[in-house]
């Protein structure tokens, strides 16, 4: 038997003979085929005219394994039809539904989604993945670490030494000192290497949780959320306003779909999508209006998007405004440090070509009447070295990496926290926020709308499913077709005797329940006696979406509308009583109507309406160019519903802490000033005592002049009837008072909104794709308490910053000042170039370890904001880091002039007390860097077990540089008793630390230079 099949293509083969696959898609007849299943197409002749497929029976039983029944797809041709919309071909093979006959999915059932048929797809054609730029690794950062011009120039003194020391003193003893500042600079950049290494792996593991969207698919009948990774060619994708379409597909049904190409070409125009003149979705834009499903044929490398992202490096290391001043205060300190250095190395070269430098038997160390040029360069090469390692030390380069240690830190606990940060930034500008501009549904309430009132015209119907019998049955097909077709929704019933499944946003699933359990509403046979001829999406200006419906067997053309019960009041001029009577909206009707609407309101519902209108197919002026437009004049009205979605019983004590920091919330809602009055007094947004708060309509707002705005803004709590204009505006007005504005967003024409406030908070559960990369933070449960959760972060990031910073400045001006006046006095520094590293070491890295990573506190929350402007260094900080670093320079200098004769030891033990005491003074301050203001340092230190880890490494190293490491350190070993001393004078820091946060002193930040960078 033989059937041959002629197929016009308009594409020659490039091999000879080649195997056509996709035969089943191009046929006339799927049955016809579907009986040749276990036949073998034995060739095909491909010219640019036309393919002839010869199918010839093989009577051969052959065993092997049945493939699957989408074997026959070619994945090449396939993903060819959006990437070169080829329009011509995908009719040929029969539109969006062949292709998907032919891929073994369904328009309305999708694939049948088990493991084995999911398994095929992706090695038939790919998963919806794409290979990233291999990382930088931690020989990068090693790199990095060592391209410091400093510690270069240290290598290089290193090496000198070292040739130096072997040709002095031989190769068994000349080296200790050379290979101690080798092993010196090799360890703090070992360190400096891993941490940064290891925020990196951190970052990246974050910000990939950033492009793991949901996508929801149909399988098997049943609708369903899956990652966009577990996308694969075959499936049904529904989209709708703010998705990002997950893979290259063609579209299958939907109403008024737009989207937005512009992540593609570069075009910003809005391009409308249709299964006749433009099916093609392209993977990566976003959907802008509408909505719609479309049949995935291309996913993961297969897709232009795909090919664009695996050849793009997310760069995590983009520095944050915090950063970027610490890097101009780094700089500045940097500047001080070679002037000391400068001076140093000026003073110890002039005291040794003149003679005051003197050796162990008291002789100058320069003797210009026997000069040794090996001597000579050695001298100036320790010099130098000396003068270089205090550079080193004076350039606070852990400021940068306590940055990025805390904000890691702080990433990582705000995940567990339900808030997700996409930018780094954010975490910083959430600390200094005034205002939080906020929505209601979801955020300030649960987001779990029920149905509890039900009103047909003037008249109460009881919410119970009992009083179905008393509505006319006109009025309740009415009722089923405003909710069941003018919905985004979707109801699922596998079996006649099993509970729906209801899917869509809470108030369309409030309302399909509704409508099923108490109205009797049947989908299916609603569908079957229907047809939806335009849809005109949800508009978040005129707050209400439309659908034209034809009733098969009448053949009656009827608009239905459903949205703010006011706005579609206000379009009626009859209203349906529970007869199916339809009576004149007069004054008293509309009054009393207003009423329903305003009792609705203040129980803090929020109240639908839904209305129609019966209109003549002559009327409607459809053709093939124009889709028709619905009628919204002259309505009748079918009834009110009211929706109850409680507040969550968590957020009134989170604006409670919002005025406690000295933060302004503002809501901003869609509902009617009555239903938004009654839920801000319920959440605590207005109280009885604030009689300055303003509830104003979004209208209202936006007429206002611009004097008008920026006088009034401040004292609006609650925004009603506001569009997402608005909510723009009000953040501009709030920026240009000097507010730092935080703004919660979940639409797609939130994102002006959220791009233009300096913290952008989308929601998670209900926000769009588009409100979601408009972001800066994701609030994974759509909770304002999480919001206040990622403010109080935002806070320790910034106290993190602030006790590290006075930290380190103590050891720079203290080891400044002590090795300047050494090196005018004695000509000597009392610190080793190891010694100094090590200080270094300690100070950079394991501080900013131990500082940076402490968890909020609940006095932060007891505090005002901190201005976008204000310097780091406040007054407080100078008082504490003046005072710790006086008590160093002091303990220190009389230890280096009156150190031999006080304890009665020689010089090398006496260098040793310096070098030891002077490390335990900054482990001793490091709890005292704590807490900045309060006088209890030890408050909340088990918590913080990685600080006290720190700090035990820390003691435990220094004791092995004392007394096992004294070749590499330089050091001798002490005993108990000069321990003790040690130990003892460094925790008279805790004392003095005390003593000082007595004094009164201003809270506002220092005006120093130092401080504002």
């Amino acid at each position: 038997m033989e059937y041959t099949f002629f197929i016009a293509s308009d594409r020659r083969a490039s091999v000879p003979q080649k195997r056509w696959r996709i035969a089943f898609t191009m046929i006339y007849s799927c049955r016809a085929m579907c009986s040749l299943s276990k036949r073998r197409i034995t060739g095909a002749l491909r010219t640019p005219s036309y393919v002839s497929l010869e199918i010839v029976g093989d009577d051969d039983d052959e065993c092997r394994a049945p493939a699957p029944p989408f074997s026959i797809v070619d994945a090449d041709v396939l993903k060819s039809l959006v990437r070169e919309r080829r329009l011509d071909d995908v009719q040929r093979l029969g539109g969006a539904d062949g292709i998907a006959a032919a891929l073994a999915s369904d328009a309305d059932a999708g694939i049948s989604g088990g493991g084995g048929d999911l398994d095929a797809r992706r090695e038939a054609f790919g998963a919806n993945t794409y290979p990233k730029p291999k990382p930088k690794g931690f020989f990068w950062f090693m790199y990095e670490a060592l391209n410091d011009l400093f510690l270069l120039i240290l290598i290089g003194c290193a090496a000198v030494s070292l040739a130096f020391g072997i040709k002095e003193h031989g190769l068994k003893e000349g080296w200790y000192e050379g290979a101690s500042i080798f092993l010196a600079i090799f360890l703090v950049s070992v360190v400096s290497a891993v941490s940064n290494f290891r925020q990196m792996k951190r970052f990246d593991k974050l910000s990939a949780q950033c492009n793991d969207i949901s996508v929801s698919v149909v399988r098997d009948g049943h609708r369903q959320d899956i990652s966009i990774f577990d996308v694969v060619v075959g499936d049904v994708i529904f989209l709708k306003i703010g998705d990002q379409v997950p893979g290259d597909g063609l579209f299958l049904q939907g109403h008024s779909l737009q989207i937005d190409e512009s992540s593609m070409t570069g075009e910003s125009h809005p391009v409308d999508v249709d299964a006749v003149k433009n099916p093609f979705l392209t993977s990566g834009v976003k959907v802008i209006d509408g909505y719609g499903s479309m049949l995935v044929t291309a996913v993961g490398t297969d897709t232009a998007w795909g090919e664009m992202m695996s050849t793009i490096a997310r760069e995590t290391t983009e520095p944050t405004p915090l950063q970027e001043r610490l890097e101009r205060l780094t700089s500045s300190i940097g500047k001080i440090g070679v002037v000391v250095a400068v001076l140093v190395f000026a003073v110890l070269a002039i005291r040794y070509f003149t003679g005051s430098t003197k050796n162990e038997n008291g002789q100058p160390r320069f003797n210009k009447n026997k000069v040794d040029a090996g001597d000579v360069i050695s001298v100036i090469v320790s010099i130098f070295q000396d003068a270089v390692t205090i550079i080193v030390v004076a350039i606070p380069e852990g400021l940068p990496l306590a940055v990025t240690l805390t904000l890691a830190f702080s990433m990582k606990r705000m995940m567990k926290d339900n808030a997700m940060v996409r930018r780094l930034s954010a975490c910083e500008t959430m600390g200094s926020v005034t205002t939080i501009c906020t929505d209601k549904t979801g955020t300030l309430t649960l987001n779990q709308m029920t149905v509890t009132k039900f009103w047909i015209g003037n008249e109460e119907v009881p919410v119970d499913g009992g009083s179905i019998s008393s509505i006319a049955p006109r009025v309740r097909t009415l009722f089923h077709q405003g909710v069941g077709l003018n919905t985004t929704g979707s109801v699922y019933r596998p079996m006649s005797v099993a509970e729906p499944e209801v899917s869509g946003s809470p108030t369309e699933k409030a309302l399909l329940w509704w409508a099923v359990l108490d109205l009797g509403m049947d989908v299916e046979v609603m569908k079957r006696r229907c047809s939806v001829v335009h849809v005109e999406a949800f508009n978040s200006e005129k707050k209400r979406s439309g659908v034209l419906v034809e009733e098969k067997d009448s053949r009656a053309m009827i608009t239905h509308w459903k949205g703010a019960a006011e706005m579609i009041l206000n379009q009626c001029s009859h209203y349906l009583d529970r007869n199916g009577n339809a009576r004149d909206v007069d004054v008293e009707s509309r009054r009393k109507l207003e009423k329903v609407i305003r009792d609705m309101a203040a129980g803090s519902l929020r109240c639908i309406a839904l209305a129609y209108k019966i209109t003549d197919a002559e009327d409607l002026h459809v053709d093939q160019e124009e889709t028709p437009n619905l009628d919204d004049n002259g309505l009748t009205l079918l009834g009110f519903v009211g929706l109850k979605d409680p507040c969550r019983p968590e957020v009134e004590s989170a604006i409670a802490a919002c005025r406690r920091a000295g933060v302004a919330v503002k809501m901003i809602t869609g509902d009617n000033v009555f239903t938004a009055r009654a839920i801000a007094v319920e959440c605590g947004i207005l109280r009885d005592d604030d009689v300055d708060g303003l509830v104003v309509e979004g209208p209202e707002f936006r007429n206002y002049s611009a004097e008008e705005r920026l006088k009034k803004i401040d004292q609006i709590r609650v925004m009603a009837r506001s569009s997402p204009f608005d909510k723009l505006l009000m953040v501009q007005c709030l920026k240009s008072k000097g507010h730092v504005v935080a703004v919660t967003g979940d639409g797609t024409n939130d994102a002006p909104a959220l791009k233009e406030a300096d913290v952008g908070l989308s929601m998670g559960i209900q926000g769009t794709e588009v409100a979601k990369e408009s972001s800066d933070v994701v609030i994974l449960n759509d909770n304002f308490d999480t919001v206040v959760t990622v403010m109080r972060w935002g806070r320790c990031v910034y106290n993190n910053i602030q006790k590290f910073l006075q930290f380190q400045l103590t050891v720079n001006i203290a080891a400044l000042v002590i090795n300047f006046v050494s090196a005018i006095s004695t000509g000597e520094v009392p610190l080793t170039t190891v010694q100094l590293l090590w200080v270094n070491l300690i100070m950079d890295t394991m501080g900013a370890l131990a500082l940076a990573t402490d968890r909020p506190t609940k006095e932060l929350m007891k505090k005002p904001p901190v201005g976008r402007t204000e310097p780091l260094i406040t007054i407080v900080m100078w008082r504490n880091l003046t005072a710790q670093a006086t008590f160093q320079v002091a303990v220190l200098l009389v230890l280096q002039f009156r150190g031999q004769s006080i304890f009665g030891v020689r010089e090398e033990v006496n260098n040793t007390l310096i070098f030891n005491t002077f490390v335990l003074c900054q482990v001793f301050n490091e709890f005292n860097a704590r807490k900045l203001e309060k006088k209890n340092v030890f408050e909340g230190m088990r918590t913080n077990k990685l600080f006290l880890g720190i700090v035990g490494v820390t003691v435990f190293l220094q004791v092995m540089m004392v007394e096992f490491l004294r070749e590499f350190a330089g050091t001798v070993r002490l005993d108990w008793e000069q321990w003790g001393i040690c130990v003892a004078i460094a925790a008279v820091s805790w004392p003095i630390g005390w003593l000082v946060k007595c004094i009164p002193v201003s809270n506002t930040p220092s005006s120093s230079a130092l401080s504002s960078p």
